[in-house]
């Protein structure tokens, strides 16, 4: 067998491996009736339409995209790069800065559940990160623990924040957290008041705050299939990792947990037409929508929104569009399983960064005391 039929052969293992353990099998019940769960009353997720910040992203995020668009990759125009809620956005209200930072913010990204299993495999380069330097931006990966429980992965962002360079007199480090590593940042955020100073702002970046339904139908030992994957370095799952993503367990832990109040937290969901989910998130997606039709094949966008956060928009990707370009370096898993994971994500993150450094302009809520 030829190098090329190798490789081709373990990138259809590897997609097919990756949709058993994240996509489930249709058919079991995704909520359980229990009456040892505590009760939960939906709410609106935005009370507050001072909170809603999603007409200004859009404004940011275009801008962007336009300004971009011959040097980023995976361009896309902003009307498919972000769902259609609102078919009439109202007109840009103020010129959106697209030259160096007037802060120098630094994105710590906080991956999301199995990705050092699956890092050497996905690939993801540092473009992400030589993006945002040209423009005067930082962004640095944490290695935290991929199937690890919340309180292990948050004690490593505590000791990663604290390491890091100091070299602003105000807070600076925008924390992002994506899927898992949503939690696992608003669990450090809780446990690890030390890091306050530090942080600019908290991003759920189609996290898992309020849990996800796949979580009841799957168990321990699926999860730990990753460990197996061709070329994995996770550590086995402890028995917290899955058991963290279950609604029942997140909402209880919102209940009990209050978010500090000093720091700014914003939402930045994934929310794609269905003709938008890959090949192998559709399974899944089908899964999902016995409860809720509006997810992105792993959450309900409802789950994503981390509760008095201000929220950013809606993305029209799917949950690992989003953040995880396995199609840059995959094309033949692209074209037959994941064949819309292309997302303009060095764009986005852009967009993200310039919407804090401009609401750094007038707050000082997360300068030290």
């Amino acid at each position: 067998m030829s190098f090329s039929t190798t490789l081709i052969a373990w990138n259809r293992v590897g997609v097919v491996f990756i949709g058993l353990i994240l996509g489930g099998c249709a058919g079991a019940p995704l909520l359980h009736d229990s009456s040892k769960e505590p009760p939960l009353i939906s709410v609106p997720a935005m009370g507050d339409a001072a909170r809603d910040k999603s007409v200004r992203f859009r404004d940011i995020f275009c801008a962007v995209l336009e300004s971009r668009k011959e040097t980023i990759p995976d361009y896309r125009h902003c009307n498919t790069a972000l769902a259609n809620t609102n078919p009439n956005p109202p007109a840009q209200e103020k010129p959106v800065h697209l030259g160096i930072a007037r802060h120098p913010l630094k994105l710590v990204f906080v991956p999301g559940l199995g990705w050092d299993c699956f890092s050497d495999w996905i690939n993801a380069g540092k473009t992400a990160q030589e993006h945002l330097r040209q423009y005067g931006f930082d962004m640095v990966v944490l290695d935290t623990d991929g199937l690890a429980d919340v309180k292990i992965n948050a004690t490593i962002i505590r000791d990663s924040i604290l390491a890091l360079p100091y070299e602003t007199p105000y807070a600076n480090i925008v924390l992002v957290g994506y899927s898992k590593g949503a939690i696992d940042a608003l669990q450090a955020v809780v446990d690890y008041p030390e890091i306050h100073h530090r942080l600019a702002a908290v991003v759920s970046l189609a996290g898992v705050v309020g849990g996800s339904p796949l979580a009841n139908d799957a168990t321990d030992n699926q999860v730990n299939l990753m460990r197996y994957f061709p070329g994995a370095k996770c550590e086995p799952a402890g028995e917290g990792a899955l058991q963290s993503l279950k609604p029942a367990v997140r909402q209880r832990w919102l209940a009990e947990n209050p978010l500090p109040d000093r720091l700014l937290y914003y939402s930045l969901i994934t929310l794609p037409e269905p003709d938008r989910i890959s090949i192998l998130l559709r399974s899944s997606y089908t899964k999902l929508s016995q409860v809720d039709t509006r997810n992105d094949g792993q959450l309900i966008f409802y789950d994503q929104f981390i509760p008095g956060s201000f929220l950013l928009g809606y993305l029209n990707a799917d949950h690992w569009a989003a953040a995880v370009p396995i199609a840059r370096h995959h094309g033949l898993v692209d074209a037959l399983f994941l064949e819309h994971n292309a997302f303009p994500r060095e764009a986005m993150l852009e967009a993200l960064m310039r919407m804090i450094d401009e609401e750094k302009e007038h707050t000082s809520v997360t300068d030290p005391l």
